[in-house]
């Protein structure tokens, strides 16, 4: 039941993506895997750890609370099916947090999380979606700088 509605839920933000404009012409920034991190920036700059925040709340956009648990407060039923994000700052770098954003499952191949940032061997996308990112480098950078601040 909860990996149905967590598939839903990865499809009603593909749906939100759509409507805010993330184009199949968009074209992925590469980067390097050193061990267990990216760590140089998608972008070039750092996020913003207050659009990172309002990312992982919301609810039609990167689905995080679906599965984690976020110290944010004001946002009910969080999920417990993750690794609680309170602290994440504190346990994995920037790199290693970008990493499990882009594409978790170079970290563990039987993981649930979908790849934020990822194109490529995925399997049952809707022809509407295909060659879409979940989340832009921008939203990855702000994302990353959202967890990267949460060092309790």
């Amino acid at each position: 039941m909860r990996i149905a509605l967590f598939l839903a839920a990865v499809f009603a933000a593909a749906v939100a993506l759509t409507a805010l404009g993330v184009s199949a012409q968009e074209s992925l920034r590469s980067y390097v895997i050193v061990g267990d991190a990216i760590p140089d920036s998608l972008t070039g700059e750092a996020g913003d750890a207050a659009r990172g925040r309002a990312i992982v709340a919301n609810r039609s956009v990167g689905l995080c609370l679906l599965c984690h648990r976020a110290p944010i407060p004001e946002e009910r039923f969080q999920g417990d099916l993750a690794p609680d994000l309170a602290g994440a700052g504190a346990r994995w770098s920037e790199g290693q947090l970008r990493l499990r954003l882009v594409d978790a499952s170079r970290l563990n191949a039987d993981t649930i999380m979908p790849p934020y940032y990822r194109l490529d061997h995925l399997q049952r996308v809707a022809r509407n979606f295909a060659g879409k990112p979940i989340l832009t480098a921008r939203q990855i950078e702000d994302v990353v700088a959202y967890l990267a601040s949460l060092k309790e």
